[in-house]
């Protein structure tokens, strides 16, 4: 006869999860649900008068040419940012995953700059890249380019993508660097044995081996372009010049709190929100297809 282990019962484990729990509905359940309630709404700027106008915010912006601009802008931006930052990381962690003296110290550097604030982040690439005081203008001279980010919106969108991916590099680096160790040495030695280059290794080998971790990161980079890039943004250019680099995360912060259309703003942020658990979803439907665990 099975018997079956009762254990005591205990307050402890609910003890555990309280915190996290009170953190999720503090500040995601609720504020997800009052942006999802004001989205319905249009209010004066001091909230004193408020009307109830269902879907007119959405359907406001879904005709709208200049919110379909932004998020065409958006969905090149999280692209560009995501290939960027993932093809350095993997590429910088197959250099220090063949490291042998000094391997601690220059893992450390690669990693530095996870640590670094977007804001200050975006402070940093300011600096370089200054038309009047910046390094990168300054030898851009010598091959007769002119680089000037405030007046051209394309030099302002390539530097917001170079300064998001840089940001990210680091955090890409530590998954690849890991799923790298992980792989079994007397793998890579056969390879080798049998006169694959290192190259070759990599494509046939290592790569496949990796695809759940490139998998993951590609879920992961998408919404840190969509979500996390608004300091960068907003210490580089402020999404112009001319709007030129007005992603939706920082549209929704400048037709809020600049605009004051809080309703407008509460949809925005809705579709965002949407529009990155569909990503998701589509991510997890199809591409995992392709990932080997």
């Amino acid at each position: 006869m099975l018997k079956r282990v009762h254990f005591p019962s205990s307050p402890l484990p609910y003890l555990l999860v309280a915190p996290q729990i009170l953190i999720t509905l503090v500040f995601f359940i609720w504020p997800a649900s009052r942006a999802m309630y004001q989205s319905f709404l249009v209010e004066d700027s001091f909230g004193q008068s408020t009307e109830f106008v269902w879907l007119e915010n959405f359907s406001y912006l879904l005709q709208n040419d200049l919110y379909l601009a932004t998020f065409g802008r958006t969905m090149l931006f999280s692209a560009a940012v995501a290939i960027l930052s993932m093809s350095f990381a993997v590429i910088l962690a197959g250099f220090a995953d063949r490291v042998i003296r000094g391997a601690t110290l220059y893992r450390t550097l690669l990693i530095w700059p996870y640590a670094v604030a977007p804001v200050l982040a975006g402070a940093l690439w300011v600096f370089m890249f200054n038309p009047t005081l910046g390094i990168f203008p300054y030898i851009l001279e010598f091959v007769d380019y002119d680089w000037n980010h405030y007046l051209n919106g394309n030099q302002a969108m390539l530097l917001v993508i170079l300064a998001a991916a840089w940001k990210q590099v680091a955090y890409n680096f530590l998954f690849y660097l890991a799923a790298m160790q992980s792989i079994p040495r007397s793998l890579i030695e056969a390879a080798a044995i049998d006169g694959a280059g290192p190259i070759y290794r990599f494509r046939t080998l290592i790569f496949p081996l990796i695809s759940p971790t490139t998998f993951f990161l590609l879920v992961i980079n998408a919404i840190y372009a969509f979500f996390d890039t608004f300091g960068i943004v907003h210490a580089i250019t402020q999404g112009g010049p001319a709007g030129s680099t007005t992603i939706l995360v920082y549209k929704v912060f400048n037709d809020g709190f600049i605009g004051l259309d809080l309703g407008s703003s509460a949809a925005q942020s809705v579709i965002l929100m949407f529009l990155v658990i569909v990503m998701t979803v589509i991510q997890f439907r199809y591409v995992e297809k392709r990932v080997e665990y």
